[in-house]
C-alpha cells in the first residue's frame, strides 16, 4: 500500500485504516482534513468576535447600584453582579447574599442600555426578552462605567449569538454530508461498500426510539423558567460524553460492532448535532421577545344597546340647557394625588406594540391608548384644576397699579399648574366625549368678610378636532374668563407632546381691561420606563390697554444636566421697554421674584392654600357630567381592574360613534349646550359675541410641538 507524505502534516490521530483501499483511505483523510478546516474557521470566528470587542470593558464588575423597584417604594440599594462569559446581570439584595440565588437577572444579548434623560446618574436595560431594569448610580462618570461595561458584554454575546445561529446550519449541513461520505466507503461487517440509504433510515428510527425512551426528558412550557431546561441540557451532554467516551473504546475492526460502523456514527453525529441544535433554540428563546398581550387587542368590542345609546346621545345633543343650581354643590371630597403607575411593567409589551405602529411625528388623537395609563379624571375636570388659588385670581382687580395688576396676573398664572398637573408620574385624564359637561365652583370670604364665589363650566364641543371650552366667572360678571382648548397629541420617539392650542381671555369688567394668554405644552418622557411629565413652551400673557406683557419661557429639561421643571419670565412696559418684574424657578416649587428697585419675593407654591372645589354629588348629575359619565371606569381603575375599565371606556367610545353616525345621516350639527361658535371661537353663551374679537386677533397658529 502506498503510503501519503501528508499524513505527517495531520494534527489529528487515524483510525486504522489498513482495510481500506487507496481511494477509500483518501476519501476518509479528506473528509477528516475538511472537519479540521471547519474548526479552524470556526476559531476564526470566534477571534474576529474578540477582536471588534473591547476585552478591556468586558471583565467582570460588580457594586452597589440603586434599583427602581416601583413608585411606592422608589429606588432601593441593591448589589449587581455582570458576568460577561456568560453575558448576564444578576443582582442581590446584599453583597454578603451573593452565595444565594439571586433576587433577579437578565439576559444581556440583545439588551439595549441607555442613559435616561431624568438626570446624569439613571440608564436603563431593556433585555431582549422584554425585562427592564432602571438604575441609578452614585455619579455620571460611575453610571458611564457601568454603562461601558454592560454595553461590551451585550455587543459580544449580540455577535456571537448571530454566528452561532449561522454556524449552526452550516455545522449541521457539514456532519450530514462528512457523515455520509464516510459512511459511503467505510467497509461493513461482510466487506461490501455502503451506498443505499435503507440502513441509515433503520439506525436513525432505532437511535431516535432510544432517545425518546430518556428518562429525564421533559416539556416545559414557554412562560417557566429556562433554567430547568439548561439543567436537563448539561445532563444530556453528561451522556452524549459518556456515550462518545464509548465508542472510542470500541476496537476499530473487526467481525462485530466497531467503532467505525456506519449505525455507531449515525448515532454519535445525530447526538452532537441535537444537542447543538437544541442550544442554539435556547439562545434564541433568551433573547426572543415575549408575546404582545394587549388588552386593547384581545378585548371584543361591546355590543351597546342601542336604547341607551340614543338616551345618552339624546341628553348630549340638548341644547341651551340652564346651568345646574350651585346650592346643590357640596364641598369636594379630598382625592390623593394619582401618582402610581400600576402595573407598568406587566403592560410594558402593550406600549411596545402601540410605538411599533406609530411614526415620528405622528398625530395621536385618533390613536386609542391603553387604559392602565390615565388618570381618574376628565381633561374637563384637569382645566377646573387650575384654579387652586382663587385668591389669588380675586385680588387682581383690587390692586389699583396697572403695572402691579400684570405682576398680580403672572403670578396667579405661575401658580396655577402644580395642582392641575397631579403627581410627577405622567399620566393622561380622560379625553372627554362631544357633549359632557363638568360644574363646579369656589368659595371663598374676602376681606370684608362677603362671601365670594367663582364658577366654571366646562363642554367638550367638537370631537375631530377635540376641543374643550370652559369658563371661570363671579356671580356678578365683573371677573370673566374664557378659552376654547384644541388639544393635539404628537409620537415623538420617546415622549409624547401635547400641545394646548388656542387662547385664554381674563377680563376685568370695571377696569374695563382684557389680558389674552396662552397655555403650554406638556410632555410625558420615559414612557417605555416610568413615564415623567414637564411643560415646554413659550407663552405670553397681553394687556393692550395698559401696554403691559408678561414673556414666560417653560424650559424643558436638556439631555444633559439642566433642571426639571424650570421657568423664566420677565414682565415688561411695550411701549418703554421698561421692565417691571423678573422670574426665575420651578414652577411645581419655589419661584423669585426680582423687581427694578432690587427688592425680591420668594414664592413657593407649596406654602399656598389649595382651595377645594365645590362639587354635586354623583347621584345629583346628569348622565352627560364628567364625574358620573365615567364613574364604573374610574371605580374600576381604583381597585385596579384594567379589563373592566376598559370595556366601559369602550361603551363610552361607542356612545360617542354612534352620536356621530345619527348626526351625520340626519345632517345635523351638534349644538353645544353651554356655548356658542363665534367665528371658529367657542364662547360662554351669556358671554357677547364681540368677547371673541380681541381672543381672534391674538391667536396664533400653535400647531405643532416643540421640545
Amino acid at each position: 500500500m502506498a503510503t501519503n507524505d501528508n499524513d505527517d502534516d495531520m494534527t489529528f490521530s487515524l483510525p486504522d485504516l489498513s482495510g481500506l483501499s487507496e481511494t477509500e483511505r483518501l476519501q476518509v483523510i479528506a473528509v477528516l482534513q475538511r472537519a479540521k478546516e471547519f474548526d479552524a474557521i470556526e476559531e476564526a470566528k470566534l477571534q474576529k468576535i474578540n477582536k471588534h470587542s473591547n476585552p478591556n470593558t468586558r471583565v467582570p464588575m460588580e457594586g452597589l447600584i440603586l434599583k427602581f423597584t416601583n413608585v411606592v417604594k422608589g429606588y432601593q440599594y441593591r448589589w449587581f453582579v455582570l458576568n460577561p462569559d456568560s453575558g448576564t446581570l444578576e443582582y442581590f439584595e446584599k453583597e454578603e447574599h451573593k452565595k444565594l440565588k439571586p433576587r433577579g437577572s437578565i439576559h444581556l444579548a440583545a439588551a439595549v442600555v441607555s442613559p435616561s434623560e431624568e438626570d446624569s446618574q439613571t440608564f436603563i436595560i431593556s433585555a431582549a426578552s422584554g425585562e427592564l431594569f432602571k438604575l441609578r448610580a452614585a455619579d455620571a462618570k460611575e453610571r458611564q462605567l457601568w454603562v461601558d461595561r454592560i454595553r461590551s458584554t451585550a455587543e459580544y454575546h449580540t455577535a456571537n449569538m448571530a454566528q452561532g445561529q449561522t454556524a449552526l446550519v452550516q455545522k449541521s449541513q457539514s456532519l450530514a454530508t462528512d457523515q455520509l461520505s464516510i459512511l459511503s466507503v467505510i467497509p461493513t461487517q461482510k466487506g461490501s461498500i455502503v451506498t443505499q440509504h435503507s440502513t441509515h433510515k433503520d439506525s436513525f428510527k432505532k437511535s431516535k426510539g432510544s432517545h425518546e425512551n430518556l428518562h429525564y426528558i421533559k416539556k416545559v412550557s414557554r412562560d417557566e423558567t429556562l433554567t430547568e431546561v439548561k439543567d436537563y441540557l448539561l445532563e444530556a451532554e453528561d451522556y452524549a460524553r459518556h456515550l462518545e467516551d464509548k465508542i472510542l473504546a470500541l476496537p476499530v475492526s473487526g467481525h462485530y460492532i466497531n467503532s467505525l460502523d456506519s449505525d455507531i456514527l449515525m448515532l454519535k453525529a445525530t447526538a452532537a448535532a441535537t444537542l447543538q441544535c437544541i442550544q442554539d433554540c435556547i439562545n434564541i428563546l433568551y433573547t426572543a421577545e415575549l408575546p404582545v398581550r394587549s388588552t386593547v387587542q384581545t378585548l371584543d368590542e361591546q355590543v351597546v344597546n342601542t336604547s341607551a345609546i340614543l338616551r345618552l346621545s339624546g341628553g348630549v345633543m340638548d341644547d341651551s340647557e340652564p346651568l345646574p343650581d350651585p346650592e346643590e354643590e357640596v364641598l369636594d371630597e379630598v382625592v390623593e394625588k394619582d401618582t402610581a403607575l400600576e402595573g407598568m411593567e406587566e403592560h410594558k409589551s402593550v406600549i411596545l406594540h402601540l410605538l411599533s405602529q406609530l411614526k415620528l411625528g405622528m398625530d395621536l388623537t385618533k390613536v386609542v391608548l391603553p387604559t392602565f395609563i390615565l388618570e381618574k379624571r376628565s381633561l374637563l375636570e384637569m382645566f377646573a384644576d387650575y384654579m387652586c388659588h382663587p385668591d389669588l385670581f380675586l385680588k387682581i382687580p383690587e390692586i389699583t397699579e396697572p403695572d402691579k395688576r400684570m405682576v398680580a396676573v403672572l403670578e396667579w398664572y405661575l401658580s396655577s399648574f402644580h395642582v392641575g398637573k397631579q403627581g410627577s408620574v405622567a399620566k393622561k385624564p380622560y379625553n372627554p366625549i362631544i357633549g359632557e359637561t363638568f360644574h363646579c365652583s369656589w368659595r371663598l370670604r374676602g376681606p370684608d368678610e362677603k362671601q365670594q364665589t367663582i364658577i366654571y363650566t366646562g363642554e367638550q364641543v367638537s370631537h375631530h378636532p377635540p376641543i374643550s371650552a370652559f369658563y371661570f366667572g363671579s356671580p356678578d360678571g365683573k371677573v370673566k374668563m374664557n378659552a376654547s382648548i384644541y388639544t393635539k397629541s404628537k409620537f415623538m420617539g420617546m415622549s409624547i407632546g401635547v400641545s394646548m392650542i388656542g387662547k385664554v381671555k381674563l377680563s376685568f369688567e370695571e377696569l374695563k381691561e382684557e389680558y389674552i394668554f396662552g397655555m403650554p405644552s406638556a410632555y410625558a418622557r420615559s414612557i417605555l420606563s416610568v413615564p415623567w411629565m414637564e411643560l415646554g413652551d413659550k407663552v405670553t400673557i397681553v394687556c393692550e390697554k395698559t401696554g403691559y406683557q408678561a414673556s414666560i419661557v417653560f424650559h424643558t429639561k436638556p439631555f444633559y444636566g439642566g433642571k426639571l421643571h424650570h421657568i423664566t419670565a420677565e414682565a415688561k412696559n411695550m411701549k418703554t421697554g421698561e421692565v417691571i418684574c423678573k422670574a426665575q424657578g420651578e414652577w411645581n416649587n419655589v419661584m423669585e421674584l426680582t423687581y427694578p428697585n432690587g427688592s425680591t419675593k420668594m414664592l413657593d407654591v407649596n406654602l399656598l392654600d389649595v382651595h377645594r372645589k365645590f362639587v354635586r354629588p354623583v347621584e345629583k348629575q346628569k348622565e352627560y357630567e364628567s364625574r358620573k359619565l365615567w364613574l364604573h371606569v374610574t371605580k374600576a381603575l381604583s381597585l385596579g381592574d384594567i379589563n373592566t375599565a376598559t370595556e366601559h371606556k369602550k361603551i363610552l367610545e361607542e356612545i360617542q360613534r354612534e352620536g356621530e353616525k345619527h348626526r351625520r345621516d340626519l345632517n345635523i350639527k351638534y349644538s353645544a349646550k353651554y356655548f356658542k361658535n363665534v367665528d371658529g371661537i367657542w364662547l360662554f353663551k351669556a358671554l357677547p359675541d364681540d368677547f371673541a374679537s380681541d381672543i381672534k386677533k391674538n391667536l396664533s397658529n400653535k400647531t405643532s410641538c416643540s421640545a
